[in-house]
């Protein structure tokens, strides 16, 4: 809308099925979000508005919660389901803190998606070829595309903690500074938003799907999640004597719970699946662990202040507020339920079948579907309709032969 529009407090509204629309574009049927397909009203955040720095032409970005025309949030909004989890957290005088892991390629325009990506060409005339993981000079190819991505992310406010070079090539991480759930969910879609927005000026392509190169790993979106005492620091995972304390353990336990019934949540996509069936550091199961990157849940060494679960599971591809409001109210399940976790496991193992997490997103899909800890903890009308949209997106993927199914099948017998 215009500067003037938004001053003046013009109302913003939506249809409440664009809530459900899929990344095709299309709807699933209207019983899935209100037959009438009332509006919605949008309401930006007084903290989440900002100029946007890579803009030549003022423009500003707010973000906004999507409201019923009667006041109450959304149910199919996800904001407002992560808000409905930190509310249930503080109802009990806690609040989660959590910090974001982003990975992301750099990759070369690609004008023909039948082509794989390509690392884009540096200032020295080179593509990369994969031996850049964590190096000093790695990225001095893409010095002018990251100097405007930190002038930029200190433009919109978004701290940032270590930015590195991945294993992947032309794959890069940040890691946001821990801190409240909705503003790392609101910092986290603003760093892929601008991550792209700034690619462009460059005439390069940033891709945050979860695998896009094949015998290369893939981009995750580790969760790092701790609990405090409201209106303190206290880190209530653990004691005064810095062990851990049994809410640590109920919260790792209701983890385990619900990593399964969510993977659907976690990851999203087809393609997110590409990821998780190679699980060096893509764990696909619901073992925990103390800094074993094998294990879904990983408990990183820190100090007892620091205590904290890691969520591997999400992939870049997640909904950041979705994926976080998942993973957290999984842990205050286990701790209103008084859960208790499997033994922690170290080492090499193998996963029981309890802790084996789907492995495709029909499974996923399905899984979900028959989940009523999902309906108790996200509500119906929002679970019944994700998996419908999710539902559409499956099968506009499976219309399509692919070329693998081309090369290989075409001369069988």
């Amino acid at each position: 809308m215009t500067a003037e529009g938004f001053l003046e407090g013009r109302r913003l509204q939506m249809a409440r099925g664009v809530l459900l629309q899929c990344i095709m574009g299309g709807y699933p049927p209207a019983r899935f979000y209100g037959s009438d397909d009332g509006d919605l009203a949008l309401n930006a955040d007084p903290k989440q508005i900002h100029r946007l720095p890579w803009s030549k032409q003022p423009r500003a970005l707010a973000i906004c919660d999507a409201d019923e025309l009667s006041g109450e949030s959304s149910r199919l909004s996800t904001r407002g389901q992560l808000k409905a989890v930190i509310a249930r957290y503080a109802a009990r005088g806690l609040a989660p803190v959590v910090a974001t892991e982003m990975e992301f390629f750099v990759f070369a325009p690609n004008t023909d998606p039948t082509q794989p990506f390509q690392p884009p060409v540096g200032l020295d005339g080179r593509r990369e070829e994969g031996h850049s993981a964590f190096s000093v000079s790695s990225n001095n190819g893409l010095r002018p595309f990251f100097n405007e991505v930190y002038e930029c992310m200190a433009a919109l406010g978004l701290p940032r903690d270590t930015f590195m070079h991945e294993m992947g090539v032309s794959q890069f991480e940040i890691n946001l500074l821990h801190g409240d759930p909705l503003l790392l969910a609101d910092q986290t879609f603003l760093f892929k938003h601008l991550l792209k927005e700034v690619a462009l000026k460059h005439h390069l392509t940033v891709v945050c799907m979860a695998k896009p190169l094949a015998h290369t790993p893939g981009s995750s979106m580790h969760i790092h999640q701790s609990i405090v005492e409201a209106g303190t620091d206290r880190n209530v995972f653990s004691d005064d004597a810095g062990q851990p304390t049994a809410i640590f353990r109920h919260f790792i336990g209701g983890q385990q719970a619900g990593m399964a019934d969510f993977t659907a949540l976690f990851a999203p996509n087809v393609n997110s699946y590409q990821r998780l069936c190679h699980p060096y550091a893509s764990p696909n199961n619901a073992c925990w662990s103390y800094d074993n990157r094998a294990a879904g849940l990983r408990i990183p060494a820190s100090s007892a202040e620091a205590r904290r679960v890691e969520n591997r599971l999400p992939g870049a591809d997640a909904n950041p507020y979705l994926a976080i409001a998942a993973s957290l109210a999984a842990g205050l399940y286990g701790i209103e339920n008084e859960l208790e976790p499997t033994p922690a496991i170290q080492g090499e193992f193998e996963v029981p079948d309890s802790l084996s997490l789907p492995c495709t997103l029909h499974a996923a899909l399905e899984r979900l579907k028959r989940s009523q800890l999902a309906k108790e903890l996200f509500g119906k009308e929002f679970i019944e309709g994700y998996i419908a949209s999710k539902t559409m997106e499956l099968s506009s993927f499976l219309d399509e032969i692919t070329p693998w199914e081309r090369r290989v099948l075409a001369a069988q017998a």
